[in-house]
């Protein structure tokens, strides 16, 4: 692990400018995604009316009635990110699994802050529903997923869903998400420097999405600020041990438990905000498996 984080902070660049930084993390995230691309995936590239999205599907014959999806929503703090970013987490799920993954490149902050990206979710949420995205997709067999901001945002459809009377999907799988602009949260000061992830950079993060502070108490922006929870669907929560965002991830696997949402909650022994680009580390792998797990049991 120690390794993995050095290596990791290598990336960085010492410009604050925006774009060097998302040169920077698509640099890191590109040294972790296996090229060329394994034989067992194929991948298609295509538009929902002008999102990009990417469709990952082991290079089979898809099972009667289509693949069970993922509807795959990335990390990157809203304002870092993109198809060409997390092709490993793809990669990483289809080697243990036969499912697709659709990822989308939503729109980013702060050129497009919130609601924008989750505008995008929607939009191709609705199209892999429809039928619109490809024929070899089960429509009805369908999970969220999203790491990091991307969980926000997985969370958050969810809640719109709910709040728009809206079909909900089998599942949502959290991974270490961020759920709320609190401070209070006990890792949030623990943890605060904690490496690839401070409370600093979360902080200035949110403040790039949320410009305008009352969206911070608005549940499609900080899902944990719902003032219920009910009509959620079944729930993954992934969490790393040293991250400000742990306990704001426990908080709220708590809080859809008391409201009677399934829930199974997983803590990455010795994990850090980002491991899932390293699963050749044992504890990564490990998390792998729960997710992958209660992905077989939906």
């Amino acid at each position: 692990m120690r390794a993995f984080v050095e290596h990791s902070q290598s990336f960085q660049t010492g410009s604050d400018e925006l774009e060097a930084r998302r040169a920077a993390f698509l640099r890191m995230c590109r040294h972790y995604t296996p090229y060329p691309v394994p034989g067992s995936v194929r991948i298609t590239d295509a538009d929902v009316d002008g999102i990009g999205i990417r469709t990952y599907r082991p290079a089979i014959d898809p099972p009667a009635g289509g693949w069970p999806t993922m509807l795959y929503l990335h990390g990157g703090g809203w304002n870092m990110g993109s198809l060409d970013t997390h092709d490993w987490f793809a990669f990483a799920l289809l080697r243990r699994m036969p499912i697709a993954v659709v990822a989308v490149d939503y729109r980013l902050a702060p050129e497009a802050p919130y609601p924008a990206a989750l505008h995008d979710a929607l939009q191709v949420h609705d199209a892999v529903r429809a039928g619109e995205v490809a024929a070899d997709l089960n429509r009805e067999r369908l999970v969220v997923c999203g790491d990091s901001a991307g969980g926000t945002l997985a969370a958050a459809l969810c809640i719109a869903l709910r709040d728009t009377g809206g079909r909900q999907p089998d599942a949502q799988a959290l991974l270490c998400p961020v759920l709320s602009a609190r401070t209070g949260f006990p890792s949030m000061h623990t943890c605060s420097d904690a490496p690839l992830l401070t409370a600093a950079g979360l902080a200035a993060s949110i403040a790039g999405y949320l410009p305008v502070a009352a969206d911070r108490a608005n549940p499609r922006a900080m899902p944990l600020e719902a003032t219920y929870v009910d009509g959620l669907p079944r729930t993954f929560v992934a969490v790393a041990e040293f991250d400000p965002l742990r306990d704001q991830g426990r908080a709220y696997a708590g809080v859809l438990r008391k409201a009677g949402v399934g829930v199974t909650e997983y803590v990455g022994a010795g994990l850090v905000h980002g491991s899932l680009r390293a699963p050749h580390i044992a504890e990564v792998d490990a998390l792998y498996g729960a997710l992958c797990d209660f992905l077989r049991d939906v």
